[in-house]
């Protein structure tokens, strides 16, 4: 199984190449023949921040949380949410929609859910762009704890990777898997603290919701920008996150070569 295993990921980095150029080609897909073109990659999290900030700051009238302003505390914990739900849920039909390329030529399928994976991280540049924009407009201070969010992207890439390979391998044979990936991402969406401060919670529910590989994440690049934690600073919790997320790539990876023989028959 290792054995296969290695094979499976080795097939990947022999494909670098198609996988870069389905990836831009996707990016641009997404707005060919819009007139602002790959400017709309900036403008809707830009909007999309403010929005959430007029709710939140003006309406709501939020208080900044550890001395940072609530529209750049939330902005630093929505980037890396979208960006892991915009992999997962986009790689649930994959498959489906390249149907062709599976039924029709010698295709690797596996390297779709990764060119989903690095077409997403397009749109992410361009949220972290509009990040510091606002840190800088704060005045808030620079740090070299700011380079740690490759480090989290990364962990970001291998858990998203698993639980696409899972959803999108399973979705030619359970057609509900796309409106159930949707909900699950909701419900996952207000159940990490990106809205609100963990800190709220008893400690028995602060306990349960760090069970969420997410919450390591979200924290992680809230640390990395305002508070100037290294990753390491959570020795425990950095365990955990990543026996949950290699676990979660192995079955993932595992449950796509299982099922990928049987692709051709199904689509």
């Amino acid at each position: 199984m290792i054995l296969k295993l290695f094979e499976f990921l080795t097939v990947i980095f022999d494909q670098r190449r198609l996988i870069s150029e389905l990836a831009k080609r996707e990016v641009i897909n997404q707005y060919i023949g819009s007139f602002l073109g790959i400017v709309w990659t900036f403008i809707q999290p830009a909007v999309m921040i403010f929005v959430f900030w007029f709710v939140f700051s003006i309406g709501f009238k939020s208080q900044p949380l550890h001395d940072v302003p609530f529209v750049v505390w939330l902005t630093a914990g929505m980037a890396p949410w979208f960006v892991f739900s915009d992999i997962v849920t986009g790689s649930a039909g994959i498959v489906v929609s390249n149907a062709h390329l599976i039924k029709k030529t010698i295709f690797h399928s596996q390297i779709l859910p990764v060119v989903r994976l690095l077409s997403s991280y397009v749109t992410h540049c361009f949220f972290i762009l509009v990040l510091l924009i606002l840190v800088i407009f704060q005045h808030m201070p620079f740090s070299i704890y700011n380079l740690q969010i490759f480090y989290y992207l990364f962990c970001i890439s291998i858990l998203a990777l698993g639980i696409a390979w899972t959803v999108s391998a399973l979705h030619p044979f359970i057609r509900d898997i796309v409106p159930l990936v949707g909900i699950v991402i909701q419900v996952g969406f207000w159940a990490t603290p990106i809205f609100w401060n963990i800190g709220m919670m008893p400690a028995k529910v602060q306990t349960i919701l760090k069970i969420n590989p997410m919450f390591y994440i979200v924290q992680g690049y809230r640390e990395s920008f305002f508070d100037f934690k290294p990753f390491w600073d959570h020795p425990w919790l950095t365990i955990y996150f990543w026996v949950v997320a290699l676990s979660i790539f192995a079955i993932g990876a595992t449950v796509f070569m299982k099922l990928k023989p049987q692709f051709a028959d199904v689509l």
